[in-house]
């Protein structure tokens, strides 16, 4: 009897895992997270395998995300003791070899069964959706992560920059900051009383404790967020309009590189055509 209730805790624990995993995939998915990366993230989290990726970085630089893993790294350890508290139950107890390969056999069949609903497009369709909307009706989770859905790559990366008092940015306008000559562009400002000013234009001002949504190269976002007041933020902004000016130079030859490419391509197939 002790066997036969190890063996349904460890199936239980199975399906849970199962049901945990795939509510972990649609919040993350929520956030921004294409459906693939989510459920890649969210079985690394919850199996404690693989979770190293460039994608685990930021993912945990997410808010929301971050609180999803949290979850699912507690659940592990919880789970991995209860399957281990299940085998030793099943296996381990009393029992002849035929009564033990006859739970094997249901172990097998069971966890079977778990593997093909896991993998079924029509099951996981449905489990979505239930998810999904169980999600919205009783948590926050609308929160979208821009540089996932933008698919940013390379240097460039939206990012949110905390103002704090003292920074080169507070009590400044849009206008005065001229951030676009540094090549970074205002998606938005999150106010800290939660009101959110979408597109900002010139005259907009920037208030401490405000929150900005930019997008640009990392190394600018990451050198403005450090700039403080004064005359010596004032150079750097200088400095920071030269360096994206010199790199726009930079982007233009690539881009006459690549229009000449392609006209010889264009040149070539055309000849052969002729041929």
């Amino acid at each position: 009897m002790i066997g036969i209730a190890g063996l349904i805790a460890l199936l239980t624990t199975l399906a849970l895992s199962l049901v945990i995993t795939r509510v972990a995939t649609t919040a993350l998915i929520l956030t921004g997270l294409s459906e693939e990366a989510a459920r890649f993230q969210a079985r690394s989290a919850f199996t404690g395998t693989g979770f190293t990726t460039g994608e685990a970085e930021y993912v945990v630089r997410h808010p929301v995300r971050r609180r999803i893993i949290a979850a699912l790294m507690l659940m592990r350890s919880a789970g991995l003791v209860t399957v281990l508290i299940s085998l030793i139950l099943s296996f381990a107890g009393p029992g002849t070899g035929a009564t033990k390969l006859y739970r094997l056999l249901w172990l097998v069949g069971g966890a079977a069964v778990l593997w093909l609903l896991s993998i079924s497009k029509s099951f996981g369709r449905a489990l979505h959706c239930v998810i999904e909307w169980a999600l919205k009706r009783w948590t926050d989770l609308d929160v979208r992560d821009y540089a996932s859905l933008l698919r940013l790559s390379g240097q460039y990366r939206v990012s949110e920059l905390q103002v704090e008092e003292g920074d080169w940015l507070a009590g400044r306008t849009l206008r005065s900051c001229d951030l676009h000559e540094e090549g970074v562009t205002v998606l938005g400002i999150l106010r800290d009383d939660g009101t959110y000013v979408g597109v900002p234009g010139a005259d907009t001002e920037i208030y401490p404790e405000d929150t900005l949504i930019l997008y640009g190269r990392s190394s600018a976002l990451s050198e403005l967020d450090r700039r403080l007041v004064g005359s010596a933020g004032d150079m750097r902004h200088q400095q920071a309009a030269d360096e994206h000016r010199a790199k726009m130079v930079e982007q233009s030859q690539q881009e006459e590189r690549h229009k000449a490419k392609r006209a010889a391509e264009a040149a070539h197939k055309e000849g052969q055509t002729r041929r």
